[in-house]
């Protein structure tokens, strides 16, 4: 047992793997289903991916006491549904080996480390809000597809703002199941699968075209649209996140569990919001066990394979995004106002908040790097000339 475990870790920690899989899973499904890959190969990618998930985020999050979640590359799974058709199983395993070497290299390195420590904190905070922004708007467009559930616990939010502000998301999350379990809106018509995952090795190849194509890519949109505002998560909740050693872990879980259909895995961005909030714990010195709970979480996803995923999948929509909205209202506000306090900087916010927002992607990078880009242009095209040093010395 861990030492001073509270209810609000276990949930938090359960709120983050529930969002964290519900919201890309279906992408990762089309993946494998690409890959032309067996029953068996496709366990063995769940189970890779939530051990390397758990592991790496449990080892982070022991080792520097902070909220270090993990998670797979989103936009790199959307990366593969793009690119995989025709490859074969044993080259794209070639390719997930040659990403996982870039990223461990860059840990080493140390440079991706200097360079998040360049971006001022308003335009790290606008990014972070952008992120977030559709999470906040999910509550509000889940009233169209289920009204009396989202009603219900947004009610509940607001009475446990008010009157027991330490369980308000835990009440929450239990009002909203509550509620599917009397009114029948959890789907039965999905079927539920008991399982173990079982490991499949797959000895990898390497092409030169898929390595380029494929590899590299993966490499790119995972460091910019994963590990950046993975870092500004953390950096806006009051920690200095080790990003040199989250690098280091991330591309070494990488490169072990590639074989086994773990493709990549990366600093986490929404999920580690949630784990460090206020709602995960008062106090942020302990909130890292939140994270813990969500590690072991990870773990018993990966191992129950296709159990817990067709469980993800008897939720109504409605419920995950309502839930998850609610949980990051506080970052959400948090973020805006720490964004746009300076005046100097608030055009730079600005254009940052809506780049982001906007979800726009040039040559297969995501709106989060685009985002820096055009914040910190801003910024310096709008500086004073006796400042000019001060976007590249401020730190967050």
């Amino acid at each position: 047992m861990i030492a001073g475990l509270k209810l609000s870790h276990v949930i938090t920690g359960g709120i983050a793997v529930l969002v964290g899989y519900t919201s890309s899973v279906a992408i990762i499904f089309q993946a494998i289903d690409l890959l032309g890959a067996t029953q068996a190969q496709a366990n063995s990618w769940m189970l890779a991916l939530g051990l390397g998930m758990g592991i790496s985020g449990l080892i982070l999050s022991l080792l520097y006491r902070m909220p270090i979640l993990t998670a797979w590359s989103t936009p790199g799974a959307a990366l593969l549904v793009i690119s995989l058709d025709g490859v074969a199983m044993d080259e794209a395993i070639g390719a997930f080996l040659l990403c996982g070497a870039l990223l461990t290299l860059t840990g080493l390195t140390g440079w991706f480390g200097k360079l998040s420590n360049l971006i001022p904190e308003p335009i790290a905070n606008a990014m972070l809000a952008g992120i977030l922004f559709s999470f906040g708007l999910g509550v509000f467009s889940s009233m169209e597809d289920n009204l009396p559930l989202t009603a219900l616990m947004c009610l509940t939010y607001l009475m446990g703002k008010r009157w027991f502000p330490r369980y308000n998301i835990p009440t929450v999350l239990l009002a909203g199941i509550l509620f599917c379990w009397t009114s029948g809106a959890f789907h039965s018509q999905e079927t539920i699968e008991f399982s173990i995952a079982q490991p499949e090795f797959i000895m990898p190849s390497f092409s030169l075209p898929v390595l380029i194509s494929i590899g590299v890519p993966l490499f790119i949109v995972t460091m910019t649209s994963q590990n950046m505002p993975g870092v500004v998560a953390l950096k806006s909740a009051g920690y200095v996140p080790p990003t040199s050693a989250s690098m280091t872990v991330t591309g070494l879980i990488t490169l072990l569990f590639a074989p086994f259909g773990g493709y990549t895995f990366n600093l986490a961005a929404i999920t580690a919001a949630i784990c460090a909030g206020p709602e995960a714990d008062e106090d942020p010195q302990t909130r890292y066990k939140a994270a813990i709970m969500a590690g072991i979480f990870y773990c018993i996803v990966g191992l129950l394979g296709a159990t817990i995923i067709s469980l993800f999948l008897i939720a109504p929509k409605a419920l995950v995004i309502t839930i998850a909205g609610l949980a990051l209202l506080n970052t959400i506000g948090n973020s805006l106002s720490s964004a746009l306090t300076q005046p100097d900087n608030r055009e730079a916010a600005l254009v940052t908040f809506m780049t982001t927002v906007s979800g726009i992607s040039f040559l297969g990078i995501g709106a989060p790097f685009w985002a820096l880009l055009f914040g910190a242009a801003t910024s310096i095209a709008l500086s004073n000339d006796e400042k000019p040093g001060k976007l590249v010395t401020e730190k967050s």
